[in-house]
């Protein structure tokens, strides 16, 4: 048996934050939700049971809840900072797949959110 893939999911980690562009946003704050799917080498995990071989979540949740407490004016950001922290912070992490949801975006239209979605890969595609 070989494993061919392994990630840790994150689903709908809540906050209140203050970011946005309109001044009101820095004041009265949103709610917004995290999705994280890190690619990590999870094998040497299932093989010893030991937190060490793996990426930490309660850890990943922490640097996420700190990043979501700067304010900034456009989520992409705040999804930029997320991912350049957990890659600084866990050498085990490959890739992330980051989304980022503002509840109750301010627009002129009735929706469940609005969202980035964004990929990053540790090492850098080279292009043929």
């Amino acid at each position: 048996m070989k494993l061919t893939k392994s990630y840790i999911l994150l689903k709908g980690l809540r906050f209140r934050a203050f970011h946005g562009v309109l001044p009101q946003e820095h004041v009265t704050g949103n709610d917004y939700t995290v999705d994280l799917r890190l690619g990590c080498d999870l094998e040497p995990a299932a093989d010893s049971d030991q937190v060490a071989d793996t990426v930490n979540y309660a850890e990943v949740s922490r640097l996420v809840g700190e990043e979501m407490a700067h304010e900034s004016l456009l989520i992409e950001q705040v999804a930029g900072r997320i991912a350049k922290r957990l890659f600084g912070h866990f050498e085990k992490i490959e890739t992330i797949d980051i989304t980022l949801t503002k509840h109750n975006p301010p627009m002129e239209a009735d929706c469940m959110g609005a969202a980035v979605e964004m990929h990053y890969t540790r090492k850098p595609i080279i292009h043929s």
